[in-house]
């Protein structure tokens, strides 16, 4: 096997028109601490990014709100001109207060000046695909009319600045409400092995050929601690961090993964999840994890 394809040897699956690897990479983490200001080695965090695409991952999720502004402009200093197969999906729809905090940005203004932003700092004329962040509740998916802002964002496809939509941190219903208005190219929602609440949403979006991109496929700000999960990556050699992505990637065929780092050797420890085959008495040890969520 050679290292140009690691990230290819999870598989791959067709998303914004082209064919990605099931296992890409998500920027959030190399801003700075909180996802605010700029990282503390921008040196090392460009060095991430070059390894990533130098070892096959060609889907890069980011933002322009995460620094403000910090990841887009590695994204851009580090890796263009962008190589042709590489898929870079970003979002909108929300913003950063001085404070650091996370504000809904979801007026026509805000989404139209969000775009020319993504556009200017990754240096594209053009978006990939950009995904509406719904913030009723910037904890989790809360019902609310996306209407609006999706009719803002269909004209700007329109107008040739965008290629697909997707949405983010929704809810079944607005998946299918919004679906009426736009096609939509996929959904990211937080997903994991103890957080499986949208697994009914997975098998619909699989049935329709749709990518689903769970953010904090690893936890997030706070790492998946499992006992059943320690015990099945010692049985196999392999890091908790390991078996939970190749959890991920057996769970359906339309799971595309962007775990984040900025390690350069965590990010080769992740893309190795690819190799990683998960027999059927991990895959049931695993599969207990969740049940306390599920009858709470």
């Amino acid at each position: 096997m050679t290292t140009i394809a690691k990230a290819a040897q999870a598989g791959t699956y067709s998303f914004g028109g082209r064919s990605v690897a099931r296992l890409g990479y998500g920027a959030m983490q190399l801003a700075g601490p909180g996802v605010f200001g700029p990282p503390r080695d921008p040196d090392a965090a460009r060095a991430v990014l070059r390894e990533a695409v130098a070892l096959g991952v060609n889907h890069i999720d980011t933002s322009d709100f995460y620094g403000p502004h910090v990841t887009n402009q590695l994204i851009r200093e580090a890796l263009h001109p962008y190589r042709d197969d590489l898929l870079i999906v970003t979002k909108i729809g929300a913003r950063r207060g001085a404070d650091a905090s996370w504000l809904p940005a979801f007026s026509k203004t805000e989404l139209e000046q969000a775009v020319h932003d993504n556009l200017r700092n990754l240096g594209l004329d053009v978006l990939d695909v950009v995904n509406l962040r719904a913030m009723f509740d910037v904890h989790g998916p809360a019902e609310g009319s996306l209407e609006e802002a999706l009719t803002t964002l269909a004209g700007l496809r329109q107008r040739g600045l965008i290629r697909h939509i997707g949405l983010s941190n929704v809810t079944p219903r607005q998946v299918a409400d919004a679906q009426r208005i736009v096609p939509i190219a996929c959904v990211q929602n937080q997903y994991n092995l103890a957080h499986r609440g949208d697994d009914a949403l997975i098998d619909s979006l699989a049935e329709q050929g749709i990518p689903y991109v769970p953010f904090f496929p690893l936890g997030g700000f706070t790492p998946l601690q499992s006992d059943a999960l320690s015990t099945v990556a010692a049985q196999l050699e392999a890091t908790p961090m390991q078996v939970a992505l190749a959890w991920l990637l057996q769970r359906a065929p339309n799971l595309l993964l962007i775990p984040g780092t900025s390690s350069v050797t965590h990010l080769r420890e992740n893309l190795a999840a690819a190799d990683l085959a998960l027999p059927a008495d991990a895959l049931a040890a695993l599969d207990g994890i969740a049940d306390p969520i599920r009858a709470a």
